[in-house]
């Protein structure tokens, strides 16, 4: 009987922190999302707007998808200085910044991505960032 309440409640724990998790995925994409919209089509770095950097995946040097670019981030100066990137296949998911020095242009047929001599192994060694949660 004990067993199966630590069971009950251990899996409440995880649903509950899951909903949390999601709810503060949704209000960053929101908010990724409104920035874009407010911003317009003019360049915020490497020559792309805000709406294209978030439609951007993030690729290695050998073409191999990194992560997904979930918001642009500016410095004091205003200017893109970093990007929130969601890492790819991480369970749960975990964001990092990456910072757009360094970063170029990858263009293929309709999609236009962000290459990085970084390695899976660079990105995941990054400090994590924890997503506000309401």
């Amino acid at each position: 009987m004990r067993s199966l309440l630590v069971i009950a409640l251990s899996t409440a724990c995880l649903s509950a922190c899951a909903d949390k998790n999601e709810a503060a995925e949704d209000r960053l994409e929101k908010a990724a999302e409104t920035s874009a919209r407010v911003a317009g089509p003019l360049p915020a770095a490497l020559g792309l707007s805000e709406a294209q950097l978030l439609d951007a995946e993030l690729l290695d040097a050998k073409g191999m998808e990194l992560g997904d670019v979930a918001q642009i981030l500016r410095g004091p100066d205003g200017k893109v200085d970093r990007l929130l990137v969601e890492i790819e296949d991480s369970n749960p998911d975990r964001y990092v910044h990456v910072p757009i020095t360094g970063l170029k242009t990858r263009v293929a047929g309709d999609d236009t991505d962000l290459a990085t001599t970084m390695t899976k192994a660079d990105l995941a060694a990054l400090p994590e960032v924890k997503l506000p949660t309401p």
